[in-house]
């Protein structure tokens, strides 16, 4: 991975590798705060990706390279022909694990800089040392100087000790390596990471959400994938491995349809909930292996829906059991938002409330301008998101800047690490 330095004018390439589609952006930073013009849009259904990991190399070479070909002929102007080079990429809720520790530096009267901080990222850094994973996210969430808490940024402060909350995503590694293949046969370098619950939350999420406290769920095909943030960070990410496919999978085996019919059906029938109205409602459902279409299959569109309705209850109760076991249920906010392409069905919202027992709203992207109207919606919240990320996440330290942390020319500077490290 290589750091790109942002200012305006940068463009810059997202890429969203998922189960069911493959999306691009192409954008340009606007102004210092990383504002995002987006310039080119290309998407396609997925080949090869199952469950958020590469099962056919050859299959999702050849869908990123159309999806990427796509994006680049609509900036083709903006870019002055140069094709694209340094895409950043998401990583699957599933391939990824967070963690929170609580780092303490001595600063001993002096005025905190950068490299305070950056001391105590490497030392929750060498804390969290496991085999083959790569290091995605090091974010400093909260600090205390002195005891004191509710510090938003220390720089220029004074005090004798300082404890920083830290928060650390780490990806597979083999999954990783093998995303990474398919994005070089594309003749693509991969800039930065980004985990895809993270993401979906800067995409969708207002301020005041991020601050006081919300839970991102980013329900995509083959994995729900989730996030909290609060004090205008993540502080955890998690996921279940059930997704908008396995709904679909649920109405092929339950209706004995071919997947494409079930998808077919979820989209133009499918709900979360079952209302009075359905029992009467008749649909076609063509029968598996059959080419006879003059003998129709009526089923009442209750049937579809008791067949939809238990995945999805599963799905939120699994959620609401992660949050619950990992102490961020009741914890943070009553806030939930549901993004990705799953979470569309109609009464979702309302199954979600009644589940999580939280305020719930559905998410879209709401940081990037010039987003066409074909790709505005839950479905590309993650690709918007990765945008958002590149393009202003100056509050992290990427791994490769924070490992070569200057510990100072002072005496009482080395004085310190000294003591900290023997």
């Amino acid at each position: 991975m290589k750091q790109k330095n942002i200012t305006r004018g940068t463009m810059l390439a997202a890429l969203d590798v998922g189960s069911h589609k493959n999306a691009c952006f192409i954008g340009r930073v606007m102004d210092d705060i990383g504002s995002v013009e987006v310039l080119g849009v290309g998407y396609q259904a997925s080949q090869g990706v199952k469950n958020g990991a590469v099962v056919d190399i050859e299959e999702a070479d050849d869908a990123i390279r159309q999806t990427v070909h796509t994006a680049e002929n609509m900036a083709a102007v903006a870019m002055s022909g140069y094709p694209l080079r340094d895409v950043i990429v998401n990583v699957p809720g599933n391939q990824t694990k967070s963690y929170n520790l609580s780092i303490n530096v001595e600063i001993n009267g002096q005025v905190i800089t950068d490299n305070d901080i950056s001391r105590a990222l490497v030392k929750a850094q060498d804390q969290i040392i496991v085999p083959n994973t790569e290091l995605i996210h090091t974010m400093p969430v909260h600090c205390r100087i002195d005891g004191h808490d509710g510090i938003c940024n220390p720089q220029g402060m004074t005090g004798q000790s300082m404890e920083v909350d830290v928060h650390l995503v780490q990806g597979d590694m083999g999954p990783l390596q093998n995303m990474a293949s398919c994005v070089e046969r594309s003749h693509l370098d991969i800039s930065t990471l980004c985990a895809a619950p993270y993401a979906s939350g800067l995409s969708c999420l207002v301020e005041d959400e991020m601050d006081l406290g919300c839970t991102v769920i980013d329900m995509g095909a083959g994995v729900t994938s989730f996030a909290v943030f609060q004090r205008g960070a993540m502080i955890y990410s998690d996921f279940v491995p059930l997704g908008g496919w396995h709904v679909t999978n649920d109405i092929a085996r339950g209706l004995t349809c071919s997947n494409a019919d079930a998808e077919r059906l979820k989209t133009l029938y499918g709900s979360a909930m079952v209302t009075s109205s359905d029992e009467n409602e008749l649909i076609d459902v063509p029968q598996l292996g059959e080419v006879d279409d003059h003998a129709p299959n009526h089923i009442p569109r209750s049937l579809l829906i008791g067949i939809i309705q238990p995945r999805l209850e599963e799905i939120l109760e699994m959620v609401r059991e992660r949050l619950d076991q990992n102490g961020h249920g009741h914890v943070v906010g009553r806030r939930v938002v549901l993004t990705g392409g799953a979470s569309q069905l109609p009464g979702l919202r309302d199954l979600a409330q009644m589940i999580l027992d939280k305020q719930v709203r559905l998410g879209r992207p709401i940081r990037l301008s010039g987003l066409p109207d074909a790709v505005s919606g839950p479905a590309f919240s993650t690709a918007a998101g990765l945008l958002t990320y590149a393009a202003s996440h100056s509050h992290e330290m990427p791994a490769e800047i924070i490992a070569s942390v200057d510990n100072g020319a002072l005496f009482d500077r080395f004085k310190i690490w000294w003591r900290e490290n023997w």
